[in-house]
């Protein structure tokens, strides 16, 4: 399962303005006082914003526009006393530590921009839009036709053709602005390449009432499996916007993505992990997590992983499904029972094993006579078992 690094929007617009791209001044604080500080350098109206990973923070309230400074005071302490709670976010919200303090500027169009990468067709796409401003998913479900895509060359890119085509369907007659969302399409294209992007998103990019073409929010998703290529994405990471079990699993090579469910998963391999996933769900269950301990996992990293599954107060089962080839059952089912031993099952642990090994494996699960340790015959047999249990 793919994973990606996100980062603020601050930092994406730092891309954008590197890139060429037009982006209103800005500042970001982490405290009421800064936030004032910007305020009275930009000098006039100005935005402030909370830098979070969430979506719905204008909803929220934590998007203010400010006219003076006794309005960015109070909206700065707002920000930062309260945790965001939005419908991304969860109820348990989302703590506040940076604010985006920009120039506000007086919007006469909204355009979406984007580039995103299409699986089906295996290169990436350019989509816009004139519905900018709003939730692109929601623009896809109830207008779709108002959205228009440009397939990119896998060697030459973004053309010179297709680059027209895009700012002619986004409406701009104005030569001078033509020009300016031109450059503004091109530089994002630039910056998906360069950095391996997942995503790079500016919604809105708005048409000023003095005919400015300006990016004023953006958003950007990297792959993660190629970050170690480049020293600035690496600085940009932030720890403390990221879920803690997923930074612990990368310690020991372990692809880990947290869920909302209830049965935690230890599986070797990314593609029967999914399967399991699938089961889990056909048996009326749900996934807490994604846990792919590899092929080659070792003992502790095995115990690591129990670890994290158990540390999610949500999971009230746990489905290993093994298929012994280079990690060998019997090194897995050893794992099991030091995990027991070590950590302490509370929680039913239903375990497939197969492959290599897996007669010995067997044979030492049965001597452990550990009781939350509940074997099952084959993959349907143990989703079957783990969600009765869980039920």
């Amino acid at each position: 399962m793919a994973s990606t690094m996100k980062v603020h929007e601050y930092q994406a617009r730092a891309l954008l303005a590197e890139a060429g791209v037009p982006v209103p001044q800005s500042s970001v604080v982490e405290s009421v006082d800064d936030a004032v500080a910007a305020f009275n350098k930009i000098g006039g109206r100005a935005v402030v914003k909370a830098q979070v990973f969430a979506g719905g923070r204008g909803k929220a309230g934590f998007v203010k526009l400010c006219d003076n400074t006794d309005q960015v005071r109070q909206a700065a302490d707002f920000m930062l006393s309260n945790r965001m709670v939005s419908v991304q976010t969860g109820a348990e919200g989302i703590e506040v530590k940076k604010l985006l303090v920009a120039s506000a500027v007086d919007i006469e169009s909204e355009y979406y921009v984007a580039v995103v990468m299409d699986r089906a067709k295996r290169c990436p796409v350019v989509m816009v839009s004139t519905e900018g401003g709003v939730e692109i998913e929601v623009v896809a479900k109830e207008k779709p036709d108002a959205i228009v895509k440009c397939w990119l060359h896998p060697h030459m890119g973004l053309l010179n053709f297709q680059c027209a085509q895009l700012v002619t369907k986004l409406g701009f007659t104005d030569k001078a602005q033509a020009k300016a969302a031109a450059k503004v399409i091109r530089g994002l294209v630039d910056i998906f390449l360069k950095y391996d992007c997942a995503l790079a998103e500016i919604n809105p990019l708005v048409r000023t009432t003095d005919g400015e073409v300006l990016a004023i929010d953006a958003k950007m998703n990297f792959d993660d499996n190629a970050t170690f290529r480049h020293k600035k994405l690496q600085e940009m990471f932030d720890p403390t916007e990221e879920n803690a079990n997923e930074l612990r699993a990368k310690e020991f090579d372990l692809s880990y993505i947290a869920l909302d469910g209830s049965i935690g998963c230890l599986v070797n391999g990314a593609g029967l992990a999914m399967a399991t996933m699938d089961l889990i769900k056909l048996h009326g269950g749900e996934p807490a997590n994604f846990l792919d301990v590899g092929g080659s996992v070792t003992t502790e990293a095995a115990i690591e992983a129990f670890r994290i599954i158990l540390s999610d107060e949500k999971v009230n089962g746990v489905l290993v499904n093994i298929f012994g080839g280079i990690a060998k059952c019997d090194t897995i089912a050893e794992a099991l029972i030091a995990a027991a031993q070590e950590i302490g099952f509370k929680i039913p642990v239903v375990v497939r094993l197969e492959g290599t090994n897996v007669e010995r494996a067997r044979e030492l699960l049965e001597a452990a006579k550990i009781p939350q340790l509940i074997p099952a015959e084959d993959l349907t047999d143990a989703a079957k078992k783990v969600c009765a249990k869980v039920a």
